[in-house]
């Protein structure tokens, strides 16, 4: 039906409008006060994804498991530390970060350079190369959505406190 090039480039370019969105995203958040809702959500929407692994053809190999989920761990660290909040007017707020879009931008060349050389050099069914990287993003988002939320609640508690009459 499609060719594998096409699968790819198909994918490189959905991965670089996934760029766009995530920014602006980002940036409409730093404008509002930060929810516990909105922290948590996106990975368990991004969970029904894993559907996909009911079907043989998009599961991975033991090892392609491991390194995706090791690689996307390492990956969230990036995003661990671009990702801040800060109390302001007794709100708290995500921090503007302008690391956030390069580092964003350089995991996603990260991950296309991975899916090129995956595809020419191992030759990876195109189904199972998304489960690959299905694992990588979830493995990137799960450990970074966690640490915001973690860092959320530390701000909520300080909040609370200072709010609390003596």
């Amino acid at each position: 039906m499609f060719t594998k090039q096409f699968l790819v480039i198909a994918s490189i370019i959905v991965s670089l409008l996934m760029v766009v969105i995530v920014n602006l995203v980002r940036l409409r958040n730093t404008k509002k006060p930060a929810v516990a809702k909105k922290i948590i959500l996106p990975p368990l929407f991004m969970a029904t994804g894993a559907s996909m692994f009911i079907l043989p053809m998009f599961r991975p190999t033991l090892p392609e498991l491991i390194s995706s989920v090791v690689m996307g761990m390492l990956f969230s660290i990036v995003l661990i530390k671009t990702s801040k909040f800060e109390i302001r007017d007794n709100q708290i707020y995500l921090q503007r970060s302008k690391l956030f879009i390069v580092a964003l931008i350089g995991l996603v060349a990260l991950r296309m350079i991975g899916k090129i050389i995956l595809a020419e050099t191992i030759h990876i069914d195109p189904a199972q190369m998304s489960g690959i990287f299905f694992i990588l993003a979830f493995s990137m988002i799960l450990p970074w959505r966690i640490s915001m939320y973690i860092g959320f609640r530390k701000l909520k508690r300080q909040l609370d406190n200072a709010c609390r009459p003596t």
